[in-house]
Parts: structure tokens; sequence; C-alpha cells
């Protein structure tokens, strides 16, 4: 492994942990930190040895969003940088996108802050997990580039009035609050938040493959539909599932265990 790649990679027992490892920038998604997170997801989207991904950071923060400096260099371009500004939303977009496409559950492992497209980052992982000092914002409405593609993760975990209001606000948020309004799933002792991720991931690694796989796709197929057409599309995955080895040994195995 390559300490001194923008992304590391280790996997142990069918968890893969990815590291951002731009720890003097905040670990902030410039194109290149961005395209190693769309080439691993695809690399992990092919690998039927791993089961649950964690996505950490190393240094203090977490993640502050995109790389301002890289950004306002693009405003020497002819054209003002609105080309190479399209293109990194566009490349932003796709890897928040591969996430919940993932057939494996991916878990954040948040250590500080995590602001702008770095807040969105957490809110397009399936769970996560904050240390207690960490804290979440989504400040940009501050510097006059309000956050339009942060807020496309946001409002799809957190009501409307929470979303807005991080939104319009830019107030930080303590990581006991980011867990009442559901932006993570466990508040954790500071400097533990990897650990208890891995170790949240290694219950979900000791599931079904499978079953986790068919689960996570319907979850997120599902949330997009009206009532009665989440509801067919389920059971229709309720009944493949049945008919698939994993449920028919683990219900055998759960009556027997009754009887």
């Amino acid at each position: 492994m390559d300490e001194t790649a923008l992304l590391t990679r280790r996997d142990h027992e069918g968890v893969a942990t990815l590291t951002l490892n731009r720890p003097r920038a905040r670990n902030a998604l410039s194109m290149a930190l961005l395209s190693a997170l769309r080439e691993e997801f695809a690399r992990l989207a092919a690998d039927e040895t791993v089961r649950v991904v964690v996505l950490a950071a190393d240094g203090p923060a977490f993640c502050a969003g995109h790389d301002l400096k890289e950004m306002t260099a693009y405003r020497a371009e002819p054209d003002r940088g609105a080309a190479r500004f399209a293109a990194l939303f566009d490349l932003c977009s796709q890897v928040m996108m591969a996430i919940p496409a993932l057939p494996q559950p991916v878990i954040a492992a948040v250590e500080g802050v995590a602001t702008a497209a770095g807040c969105q980052l957490v809110a397009s992982c399936d769970l996560a997990v904050a240390g207690e000092e960490s804290r979440f914002a989504t400040p940009g409405v501050q510097i006059g580039l309000f956050c339009s593609t942060p807020m496309v993760a946001l409002s799809r975990n957190l009501s409307r009035k929470a979303a807005m209001a991080m939104l319009l606000t830019a107030e930080m948020v303590e990581a006991e609050e980011a867990r009442a309004l559901g932006l993570v799933n466990r508040v954790v002792r500071a400097g533990t938040a990897l650990a208890e991720a891995q170790a949240l991931a290694a219950g979900i690694a000791a599931r079904s493959a499978y079953t986790v796989r068919v689960g996570k796709r319907a979850f997120y197929e599902q949330i997009e539909m009206p009532l009665a057409e989440a509801y067919a599309h389920a059971g229709r995955v309720m009944t493949e599932n049945m008919l698939a080895r994993a449920a028919e040994e683990g219900i055998a195995a759960f009556l027997n265990r009754k009887a």
C-alpha cells in the first residue's frame, strides 16, 4: 500500500477501510482525490471478497469539502473556470452516487469537522459513526456559494427544516445533535470512531453477503417510489430473497432453535 497516496485502502476479514489522505489540506476533495475515490469504488463494486466498506480520514479533519484553492485557480482560464467547475461538480456527484450504488454497505468513521462536500460525503454513506468532538456544517452561504450539491444528500437524511437550517445558517452541528437529526447513527468517545466503525462493519460482514446486498439495493430503490409501488417492489424482493439458500438455511436454523 502506498502511504503517500491521496486515498489508502486496507482490507481485513471482508472489511475494506478507505482513508482520505490529505491531512495538510484537511482532506479537501480535489479533482485527484475525487478521481481516486471514484476508481476505488468501481474496484470495490466488483470485489466479492469485500462485504463492508469503512470510510475514514487521516489528520484532525474528516473532510473540509471542495478544495477552494484549486477551484480559485480555475478562474484564470478563458471561461473563468466554467468548464472546470462543471466537471468538478459532475465528478463529485458521481462519487456521491457511487456510494449508495455499491453492493456493500459503507460506514463513515468521522473525527473532526466534516463541512460542505465533506458533510455531503457523510450523508451519502449508509451509516456513520462519529467521535464526540466531531462537528458538521454546510457553510457555503458564508462565502457566497450555497451548498447546493451537498443539499441533495443532506435533504435525504434530515427533515426539510433541519436541512434548511444547516444550509441557511451555516452553523456548526455538534456530534450529538447530528445523531438526533439523523446525520450519524452513533456518537462514540473521541478518537475511537474508526475502531467502532470497523467493529460495526465486522458484525455486518458476518451476515449473508447476498442478503445484505439485496437489502441495500432494495432500500434505495423503494425510497424513491410512491407507497404502493414501493410495497409491490419490496414484496417482489422478499419473494426472491425467500427463494435464496441463505434465507432457507437461516429460517430452518431459527425454527430448529425454537423447537
